[in-house]
């Protein structure tokens, strides 16, 4: 059985507006701990919400065929999409990085059946031991970003969320979910935004998560499907 402390990444922003996660002024959060103590430098968003839930799933599910998505960077991912609710976004573009760390083009093929990519999500090996399953913790942002609430950050509802967008006519929505919740606990529908960097902004509101966890995605399309991009970042928020 793993045991495991959680360092939670700060995220920063470079000047093409890329999240990064800077491990150096990382924040820590705590559980009980043991000399076999993982450190993780990144805030779990999918579909673990720690790593007792990763031991969990070693014991009982990592042999099930069923199962093997989760060892699998490029279907991770599109699960990933699919909790979000993106169902359009149903396929893996270019994979880069290596067996511990990957970067997935996430997206779906356009009217002339050219793939294109909605946003790239960040991948990393969780656990360890036999049978180390991906987990989300990100997506790299160039044009579109999340930069509030803060990655890793400690939230509360209503919640202010934002960032920048270069764009055309855009049409932002913004969801919150909780790992194992069944439906998003919260959203915001239709910011309008546009023009090269621009800040977007709006005030979200949600119900309070079974776990700590919530992630918190924003979305625009409508010019050839409903959701041509995509930003995730995850927070901690009070549990009901």
């Amino acid at each position: 059985m793993l045991v495991a402390g959680l360092i939670v990444g700060a995220c920063g922003s470079s000047n093409d507006a890329r999240r990064t996660k800077d491990t150096s002024s990382s924040t820590v959060s705590t559980t009980s701990t043991t000399s076999n103590e993982v450190a993780f430098p990144y805030q779990p968003m999918y579909p673990f919400a720690n790593l007792a839930e990763v031991a969990t799933w070693q014991q009982h599910a990592a042999s099930d065929a069923d199962q093997a998505w989760h060892l699998d960077a490029k279907a991770t991912a599109l699960s990933f999409a699919r909790f979000l609710g993106y169902t359009e976004l149903d396929q893996a573009g270019a994979t880069t990085g290596n067996g511990q760390d990957a970067r997935v083009e996430i997206g779906g093929n356009n009217s002339d059946g050219r793939f294109s990519a909605a946003a790239i999500v960040h991948l990393v090996r969780y656990g360890r031991g036999d049978h180390v399953p991906w987990e989300v913790v990100g997506t790299d942002d160039t044009d579109f970003s999340i930069t509030t609430p803060g990655y890793g950050a400690a939230v509360t509802s209503p919640m202010p969320a934002g960032g920048r967008i270069t764009g055309v006519d855009e049409s932002i929505s913004i969801t919150v979910r909780g790992l194992h919740a069944q439906e998003a606990l919260g959203g915001s529908c239709c910011v309008p935004a546009g023009g090269e960097g621009t800040p977007w902004s709006t005030t979200v509101s949600f119900a309070p998560p079974v776990e700590g966890v919530i992630v918190v995605s924003a979305a625009t399309g409508g010019h050839v499907r409903s959701v041509e991009r995509f930003t995730v970042t995850a927070a901690n928020a009070p549990t009901r």
